[in-house]
């Protein structure tokens, strides 16, 4: 019986990372080692699954068929495991959960972490990276994003918090330009751009009537780390719009002075996403709950 389901992991990685390399780089193997599993089952079951060229392997109209019973088959393993978590209330197993890289690491990181140690069965995997990975290509069980998501249908979300943000400048920078009072204001002054991929992040802030505007600016200033635009505002260089739990303690320290806190601030919402499956596991149920009760607390004087 077992060597019926020789090769099956192998082929169903090769199948979500695209390809026999990414296949072997997940599950630790050589690229040559998942080319003969594929082989090998590809001969027992006496068909061909992936179109071989050079460089790329794509699924045949067997393989496609084959993939797709597997997938199914893997789903109700995991359903079974499921059931066995809930039952016993135990959180066993790997968890893989993407994170933005400063939010991940100032305020999920701490919360995941302390989740870990409740739970000493499980297995954390913690990846810290601004791109907005594939979940299901690459293997994750969880993600963590900021802003408007997409409207992609192999995703779950669950709101987790709103972030605020907050308009900042340094006690040396304000009293040498002054503070702007207005929009129009805006152009009088320095202004630190948060800029990726050839645009600038968009600046929401309320006008006259206390309405939010979006704003495109132009800056001579542009960078694509947000802790450094922080230390670019703590220098004296310009204004920066920055989340609020990024500034929280150079505030308080006195490094940075919030503007306009008596009008409605602009917000980001956070989320936690999820492949989207029948049976969600306990160990990825318990961390969305543990995110979504954590993260708010910490709003009070953090977010």
């Amino acid at each position: 019986m077992r060597d019926r389901f020789d090769g099956v992991q192998v082929f169903v990685e090769a199948v979500e990372t695209g390809g026999f390399a990414k296949a072997a780089e997940r599950l630790s193997l050589t690229r040559s080692a998942v080319g003969k599993a594929i082989a090998r089952l590809e001969e027992r079951l006496g068909v061909r699954l992936f179109h071989r060229t050079t460089r790329t392997q794509c699924l045949t109209e067997d393989g496609q068929q084959y993939y797709e019973r597997c997938v199914r088959a893997i789903e109700e393993l995991r359903a079974g495991e499921s059931l066995l978590e809930s039952g016993q209330r135990e959180v066993v197993g790997r968890l893989r959960v993407s994170l933005p890289v400063l939010f991940g690491r100032y305020c999920a990181a701490p919360i995941l972490r302390a989740y870990a140690r409740q739970h000493e069965r499980l297995e954390l995997e913690l990846s810290f990276s601004d791109r907005q990975v594939d979940l299901i290509a690459e293997g994750f069980d969880l993600a963590v994003r900021n802003g408007v998501l997409g409207n992609g249908t192999a995703l779950h979300a669950r709101r987790l918090v709103s972030l605020r943000k907050a308009l900042c400048a340094s006690p040396a920078y304000l009293a040498a330009r002054g503070e702007p009072r207005s929009l129009a204001d805006l152009s009088k002054h320095d202004t630190l751009v948060y800029w990726r991929n050839d645009h600038g992040l968009i600046w929401q802030l309320p006008d006259a009537t206390g309405a939010l505007i979006d704003l495109s600016l132009t800056s001579r200033l542009r960078f694509d780390d947000l802790e450094v635009i922080a230390d670019a505002a703590v220098d004296g260089m310009g204004l920066a719009l920055l989340p609020y739990w990024l500034i929280h303690d150079r505030v308080e320290a006195g490094e940075l002075v919030e503007l306009w806190t008596d009008r409605p601030r602009a917000a980001m919402e956070c989320y936690a996403v999820w492949p989207t499956t029948q049976y969600l596991p306990l160990r990825s149920r318990l961390a969305i709950d543990a995110l979504a009760t954590e993260l708010p607390k910490r709003s009070s004087h953090m977010l």
